[in-house]
Parts: C-alpha cells; sequence; structure tokens
C-alpha cells in the first residue's frame, strides 16, 4: 500500500500526495571513477547548543563528520569549508578552519579519501578591506593556515577583493601573488553573483566573456599552479567554451547545478584529454549522493544511457533546490539530509532553515520522491508530516 501524506501546492491548497514506491538506486562498490567528483558537504548544526543562531556558529561535529565519512564511502571526495557548508552565510573562519582541520583527521583513516579545503578572506569583512594588499594579506593568513594541516586549497572568491579592486589588473595582482606561492595544485572557484551578489562583477567586470579573458590569463601564466576551476555560473554553454580554453591538463569542475548531468557526460570535443567533458565539484552531490556515485560508477563502465537514466530525474530536482534566490540552496541540502536519516534535526547555522517556504519543501519532497532519491521513505513521511504540524497542516 503506498504511503501518503498531505502536501500544500505551489497555489497553496492541499493536496493528497502518493509516494511512487520505487526503490533508490544501490551505488556498486569498488568502482573506480574516471571522473573526479567532489562534494560540497553540509555542515549539522547543534539545536542544543545555547547560542544566538543568527550571530553564532555551534556544530555538531560527530554527524558533520559522520556525513563526510558517507560521502567517502561512495567513493566522492569532500569540498570542504565551500559555501554549501555556509561559508560566509552563518559559518566563520575560525570554525571553518577547525572544520577543515577535523575534515583531514578524519580523511587519513579513509584509503582515497579525496580533500580539498576553501581559502578564502572572510576573515577581513569587505567594509574593512581598504586596500588590494589587504585582501592578499587575508588570502595568505588562510592560506598558511590550511597548507599548514596538509589541505589542498580551493582558492574561493572575495567579496573583500570584489569591493576594492578597481578592474582586471587588480585580480591578476592578487592571484599572481596567492598561486606563485601555493605548495600544491590549487582550484580556482568563480563563484557567479546568483550564488553571492557581493560577488558581481568579478574579475573586474560585468561582461561575462571579458571576466573569462583574465581568469584564463591568470591560469594560463601558472598552469602548474592550478589543479582546475570550477565555474557556478548556471550557464553551460560558457563552461564548455571556458574548459576548451583552458591550458593542457587544467580541469574544468562543473559547478552548474543546473546542467551538471550532461557537462560531466561530455562532448568529446578536441584531443585535450580533460577538455572534452567536466569533472565535478557540486552542492547538489550532498543532496543526491548516492545516485551521483551510482551514475559515474555507470559512466567510467561506459554506460552512457544508464548513467543519464540515473542523473537526469536529479536535474529538476536540483533546479528546484538551487532557485532563485539561489544563495538559499543550502537549505535544500540540508532538508534532504534529514528526510534521509544522516542528521536528527531540521536545524542550521545562521537559523537558515527559514529561508524557503513550506511550499517550496513541498515540491522538493515531490521531486525527490521521483528521482528515486528518498533512502527511507517511512522516515521522510514521517518527517515531512512534522514540518507539516509546525507550519498548522494536520
Amino acid at each position: 500500500m503506498a504511503l501518503t501524506l498531505t502536501l500544500p501546492s505551489a497555489r497553496g491548497a492541499l493536496e493528497t500526495y502518493a509516494l511512487r514506491g520505487t526503490s533508490p538506486v544501490k551505488p556498486a562498490r569498488g568502482v573506480k571513477f574516471n571522473r573526479i567528483a567532489y562534494s560540497a558537504a553540509h555542515v549539522v548544526a547543534d539545536p542544543l547548543a545555547a547560542v544566538d543562531p543568527w550571530l553564532q556558529c555551534a556544530v555538531d561535529w560527530d554527524a558533520t563528520i559522520a556525513y563526510r565519512r558517507h560521502l567517502w564511502s561512495l567513493g566522492l571526495g569532500v569540498a570542504e569549508a565551500m559555501d554549501t557548508a555556509q561559508r560566509g552565510m552563518g559559518l566563520d573562519w575560525p570554525t571553518s578552519l577547525e572544520l577543515i582541520r577535523r575534515s583531514l583527521d578524519a580523511a587519513r583513516d579513509v584509503p582515497g579519501a579525496l580533500v580539498a579545503s576553501g581559502c578564502g578572506t572572510d576573515h577581513l569583512a569587505p567594509e574593512n578591506a581598504k586596500t588590494v594588499d589587504d585582501v592578499i594579506r587575508a588570502y595568505e593568513e588562510q592560506m598558511a593556515a590550511i597548507e599548514k594541516l596538509g589541505g589542498k586549497l580551493i582558492v574561493m572568491a572575495s567579496r573583500a577583493l570584489a569591493k576594492v579592486a578597481k578592474g582586471p589588473a587588480d585580480y591578476e595582482r592578487v592571484y599572481d601573488r596567492i598561486l606563485s606561492q601555493a605548495k600544491q595544485p590549487v582550484v580556482l572557484h568563480w563563484l557567479g553573483d546568483m550564488f553571492d551578489p557581493a560577488l558581481a562583477g568579478y574579475w573586474g567586470t560585468k561582461d561575462v566573456d571579458a571576466a573569462m579573458d583574465t581568469a584564463l590569463g591568470i591560469i594560463a601564466a601558472h598552469p602548474s599552479k592550478v589543479d582546475g576551476i570550477k565555474i557556478s555560473l548556471l550557464d553551460k554553454d560558457k563552461e564548455i567554451a571556458m574548459r576548451r580554453r583552458l591550458p593542457a591538463g587544467v580541469r574544468m569542475y562543473t559547478g552548474d547545478d543546473f546542467n551538471y548531468a550532461e557537462l560531466i557526460a561530455g562532448d568529446g570535443h578536441g584531443s585535450e584529454p580533460v577538455h572534452g567533458k567536466s569533472d565535478a565539484l557540486l552542492g547538489i552531490f550532498d543532496a543526491i549522493a548516492p545516485a551521483a556515485s551510482a551514475a559515474l560508477g555507470e559512466l567510467a563502465q561506459g554506460n552512457i544511457d544508464r548513467f543519464h537514466a540515473i542523473l537526469g530525474p536529479t536535474v529538476p530536482l536540483s533546479r528546484h533546490i538551487f532557485a532563485a534566490p539561489t544563495r538559499f540552496y543550502k537549505t535544500g541540502v540540508v532538508f534532504m539530509a534529514w528526510l534521509n536519516g544522516h542528521q536528527k534535526h531540521f536545524a542550521m547555522v545562521g537559523g537558515q532553515q527559514s529561508t524557503r517556504s513550506l511550499p517550496h519543501f513541498a515540491e522538493l519532497f515531490r521531486l525527490a520522491d521521483a528521482a528515486n532519491l528518498l533512502e527511507q521513505p517511512d522516515l521522510a513521511v514521517r518527517r515531512m508530516r512534522t514540518l507539516l504540524a509546525l507550519h498548522g497542516v494536520e
């Protein structure tokens, strides 16, 4: 007998919804992927901490690290302390560094575990940044702290740099300085303003093609110091155009949570092996981890139709989770972790569980079911009913 519950529609009416009852896909164990795949991972808040949630950060470290072990068990790498972990939206730099330390420590117990860690300037408030040198010093401080722990860097976009830079030359100066002293190849991160409005005009211009030229010029000047670049512009054509222009051996890590399936599959363009496809560094992989793992396993075995059959149904869910205002996507990611039993509560750092409406959550639930992503349907229904009751739907 199908599980049912009452859900609100986008119009505000209440409707009976019956779950599909399709079992989630089970990833095959031991399959070696032919793409590098990082999941940007969320943090689990500590709901019992006596803090002011909008002002103070309290993390449940055991549950947070347990989720990283879950991702590693599926063959996915962890992109640590990124925007999915609410970096700049509740997670401060001291807590981010502690998160990086704990994640790197845990990874040492997991053979083959991949971790790359976000390095930014978020301890420098944009209003306190007066010069490009201030930004350089802020990057260098975080860079030194992460490298001291043995971490691989993801050089995140800087709100402070976006504020003080007067043009592309200032970006070139900052990134030349950072890349020249990196101990190992880094991943650069171009985060579009749909994810963070404070990053509008990054690389010194609002013209995306001109901005791309600047970023490519920086990479071309330091190809041995750049593992790849993750771009989060939600524009597949821009990503494809950029990956075809990268220096030999430099990877494109898709951050396109709208079009990741086709970008990862690739188009086979050109003779450079890594430029006809995208690797992955995605926030949505946190929410769809088993399906992502299973799909990547099929791709590695040459089963492209099966890859799309598994990953394709997750795209509508991702587009919903990352709908505008896109910066609130973390709420949907944590909601999925709660529905699937990976944490005991639906509370978030910074009180961010309040950023989406009940109809948004209801549609998310429907789309998760349609994509076969509800790992424990009985539990998911009970928890959805709890949320409904809190909103007055009995």
